[in-house]
């Protein structure tokens, strides 16, 4: 416990505490100054907003993603399932220059997007994909395992007691895989917030339409203005806080539930 509780001061308490510190020397008044402008509340909006839809998105494609790999047999599921973990592998600089190419006017999919009068790249759609990619292994890894424990005999005795497929996947299937998914949700919802290397290449950095908050507060790091870059921080540490203590009730809820079913 000992150990424990050192690493986590260390990696978690200490920066956390050492922001807060510097904003209450900064002052309440000062910050609220500070993150009270158009533009930081566009790039604090902007961030969440697409932040919680890409998470929303994994939610619902990471679990079909991880159903497949382990219900299903077929060539190059191995491939696949390795493939998942790129993300986590790759550097977010890499990845964001990667997605840029692709989804460029000139890239591969970004060429096809154009002839049908869409803007992927530098806009708030290529933000979007940016922000699927780097979040959907924590859905998908999160709620494999326990598809893994969910025994084939569960969805056989719902069948033989007249239950179609659907009433078995919203009633039996989906309140087993509730709390991962979940927890999936919000670890892709905290990764996709403070995500910036595989943004900034794809986003096109427009500021009030495609500035992320992250970005906003590197800015003002290289404008050596300190207490502002902090202020901002501040803003987003409380608002995760909110959206996280949010979640985790769902989770309880979700749990409760389940007990009582």
């Amino acid at each position: 416990m000992g150990v424990t509780l050192t690493m986590l001061s260390l990696v978690v308490l200490l920066p956390i505490g050492a922001l807060l510190w510097k904003g209450a020397s900064f002052g309440l008044c000062n910050i609220w100054d500070t993150v009270n402008r158009e533009r930081v509340w566009a790039a604090l909006f902007l961030s969440f907003r697409l932040s919680f839809f890409a998470a929303l998105f994994n939610l619902v494609f990471g679990v079909m993603l991880a159903w497949v790999l382990v219900r299903y047999r077929f060539p190059g599921r191995r491939i696949l399932d390795a493939a998942v973990d790129l993300p986590f592998a790759l550097p977010t600089a890499v990845a964001g220059i990667a997605l840029t190419a692709l989804y460029a006017p000139n890239g591969v999919f970004g060429s096809l997007a154009k002839e049908l009068g869409w803007k992927i790249a530098y806009s708030q759609w290529g933000i979007f994909i940016a922000l699927v990619f780097v979040g959907l292994p924590f859905v998908t890894r999160t709620v494999q395992p326990v598809i893994e424990e969910i025994e084939r005999e569960v969805e056989e005795a719902s069948a033989t007691l007249g239950a179609t497929r659907l009433y078995t996947l919203r009633r039996v299937i989906l309140p087993m895989l509730a709390p991962a998914a979940m927890t999936g949700f919000a670890l892709s919802l905290a990764r996709a917030v403070g995500e910036y290397g595989s943004v900034i290449f794809i986003a096109g950095n427009i500021p009030l339409v495609t500035e992320i908050a992250p970005l906003l507060i590197v800015i003002q790091l290289e404008e050596f203005n300190y207490d502002a870059a902090a202020s901002i921080g501040i803003a987003m540490l409380l608002i995760s806080f909110a959206l996280l203590l949010v979640i985790n009730l769902i989770q309880v809820w979700s749990r409760r539930r389940i007990g009582y079913v």
